[in-house]
């Protein structure tokens, strides 16, 4: 049996090829490699549609064990490998893991220095472990793909979900004039974060007030991201994060929506989140200079996960849904 000091907690995906199934147990505690370090979880934020990801279906090819999902955190270094020189045992970082490893849902894991960066200070744990994955989306898509700047407008779809309210301060701090698509209860929270226009679609049609914008960023996908195209200027930048994209079968999201771009004179990507030291880095000086705020729906403990993947959001609140680890 293996020594239970080298054991801990974690959840684990388990799939018999009809359902998938979170089980809270005790699995061995992982070590890292000579380039990385182990990470003394203290809380991990919750993406519920990570269960339905192609990936999760895998076994991870290190262990031939189900694998742990969840792949924010916030924790403090436990170990370090011989070849890493710039953190040291003892240090308060955050981070997104690599989505092929086994994520952070448990008392440990692995990350690599590419992946983590320090908290920031100016907010508690449980904050800074809702940040990770939903701020570097919206990072991403603004800045590395749309190249947001001062005087530009943007479209959010899903503004009041946990990626838009990313994106609405992050564009908001960039300059650019905010449009965001939710329904009436959310209005008033859009507003407060910094949209300079929130269009209800239970009752109106975005397309029939929306013309010409620079920039759209879909995170719903379907028929949103259909009605998306005629808004855009000529040469205007959609991007989309959704899984929710009917396509031609076979053919890729990437691609698909890189083609429908071009046949309508914009620029068009479909991408996933990687993780980024220097991006994190960036995201924490704007949570400490207070132009982004982590926003927090929920807390449940470890053992109550297969809540926090099926919690049904109150109107009345917001952001992620948070498993503290360390109680």
């Amino acid at each position: 049996m293996e020594d239970m000091k080298y054991q801990m907690k974690a959840v684990r995906l388990y799939n018999d090829g009809s359902n998938k199934q979170l089980v809270y147990e005790d699995v061995p505690r992982p070590h890292p490699r000579e380039e990385e370090v182990l990470v003394h979880v203290y809380a991990t934020g919750v993406t519920p549609t990570e269960l339905i990801w192609p990936g999760t279906t895998k076994i991870d090819p290190d262990t031939n064990q189900p694998i742990i999902p969840g792949h924010e955190m916030i924790g403090i270094i436990e170990e370090i490998g011989t070849k890493v020189t710039d953190m040291k045992i003892g240090d308060a970082i955050y981070g997104l893991t690599d989505f092929a490893r086994d994520g952070c849902e448990a008392e440990y894991t692995i990350a690599r220095p590419a992946e983590i960066a320090p908290k920031p200070i100016s907010v508690d744990y449980i904050q800074a472990a809702a940040t990770p994955l939903s701020a570097l989306t919206a990072w991403q898509a603004l800045f590395n793909y749309a190249r947001l700047s001062d005087g530009q407008s943007i479209l959010i779809h899903g503004a009041a979900g946990r990626v838009g309210i990313f994106a609405i301060q992050l564009a908001r701090w960039a300059g650019a004039r905010v449009i965001g698509t939710a329904s009436t209860s959310h209005t008033d929270f859009l507003f407060k974060l910094g949209a300079k226009d929130v269009i209800d679609y239970t009752s109106l049609r975005f397309e029939n007030i929306v013309h010409d914008v620079d920039v759209v960023f879909d995170t719903v996908g379907g028929e949103t991201l259909e009605r998306s195209w005629g808004v855009l200027r000529k040469g205007g930048m959609l991007m989309s994060v959704s899984s929710n994209i009917s396509r031609p079968d076979g053919l890729p999201p990437s691609t698909y929506i890189q083609q429908k771009g071009e046949t309508y004179g914009v620029q068009a990507v479909w991408f996933v989140v990687e993780p980024s030291r220097e991006q994190l880095v960036k995201i924490g000086g704007l949570i400490d200079a207070g132009h982004l705020v982590p926003i927090v729906d929920t807390v449940l403990p470890l053992s109550e996960v297969r809540q926090a993947y099926v919690h049904r959001r109150n109107p009345s609140r917001h952001g992620k849904v948070v498993l503290s680890v360390m109680g």
